[in-house]
């Protein structure tokens, strides 16, 4: 017995000498590179978070940014509030003081024939008081922007209007990069004017293909004159285009104002997952809306 309690001495002895411990600035720095990768984790999940709640705009150049809305405060927050002549003074001087980075700009492009009324139903949505942007002025390229107020937050259409004609079609690259949504247009009692359409759709989509179509058939108010089968003809026609472009189709005027500004409206909700509640009309004789 006394061999075997030497002999379980000895190993006990061995064993002890095995077992190093860790030098002290050994574990310090173990400690210090979990630090370091526990910091590098969270400012990853701190910017990825970042960029959830704001999206750079569409193409590398521009410099608005889009925001996540708040949330709702009724069910016509799309609709436009009526001021007083002071209160609109007030308001506009208030826009005009706040910062431009919390304006969202949204780029829209009007492309069609000439003689269709893309310059009306421009004017007629930005209001005729307002002045063109002076930012670029190139011959056959009009310009106009309009502010707004959604949810809290301040939208800046810039609208780009296309001269129809072959000389203004070397616009449509510098018109449609960037923009958000893309307005093709036709008048209503002229049907070669939307045959035309697609010439300007595959133009349009090679410089962006990822801004949403919209087919706008002008003119409703002369349109509503004409025979009911000529008007079947053209609603059927249209509303195949608009298919096979996979965009939504209205009928507007800016006589009359129909539809103009619930286009915009269409935009924003689109853009920005707000609620849309106008429905389907197929109704030959009224205005068409077909989504």
């Amino acid at each position: 017995m006394t061999t075997t309690a030497t002999m379980n001495v000895a190993v006990t002895q061995l064993c002890g000498r095995g077992r190093r411990r860790r030098p002290a600035a050994l574990r310090h720095d173990h400690r210090w590179a979990r630090v370091l990768r526990l910091a590098v984790a969270t400012r990853v999940v701190r910017l990825v978070w970042d960029q959830l709640l704001a999206c750079s705009s569409c193409g590398g150049g521009g410099g608005a940014r889009y925001r996540r809305l708040g949330p709702p405060h009724g069910p016509d927050v799309l609709t436009p509030v009526a001021m007083d002549d002071d209160a609109a003074a007030h308001a506009h001087a208030d826009a005009d003081a706040a910062d431009v980075e919390d304006v969202v700009g949204l780029k829209v492009s009007l492309l069609g024939d000439c003689q269709i009324g893309k310059t009306s139903f421009m004017v007629k949505y930005v209001g005729d008081g307002e002045e063109q942007n002076g930012g670029l002025q190139m011959t056959g390229l009009n310009l106009m922007d309009k502010t707004l107020a959604v949810r809290g937050a301040r939208l800046a259409f810039n609208i780009w209007d296309v001269a129809g004609d072959s000389q203004s079609a070397d616009h449509v690259p510098i018109a449609c990069k960037d923009a958000v949504a893309i307005l093709f247009m036709f008048d209503l009692t002229s049907r070669c004017t939307l045959n035309n359409v697609t010439d300007w759709y595959e133009r349009a989509r090679k410089w962006n293909k990822t801004a949403i179509p919209i087919l706008i058939g002008t003119k409703f108010d002369d349109f509503a004159q004409l025979p009911l089968e000529m008007q079947w003809t053209i609603v059927d026609e249209a509303r195949a285009y608009a298919r096979a472009m996979k965009a939504t189709l209205f009928f507007s005027s800016a006589t009359h104002n129909i539809n103009v500004n619930k286009i915009f409206k269409f935009i924003t909700a689109k853009l920005f997952n707000l609620p849309w509640t106008v429905e389907r009309n197929l109704t030959v004789g009224e205005p068409i809306i077909d989504f």
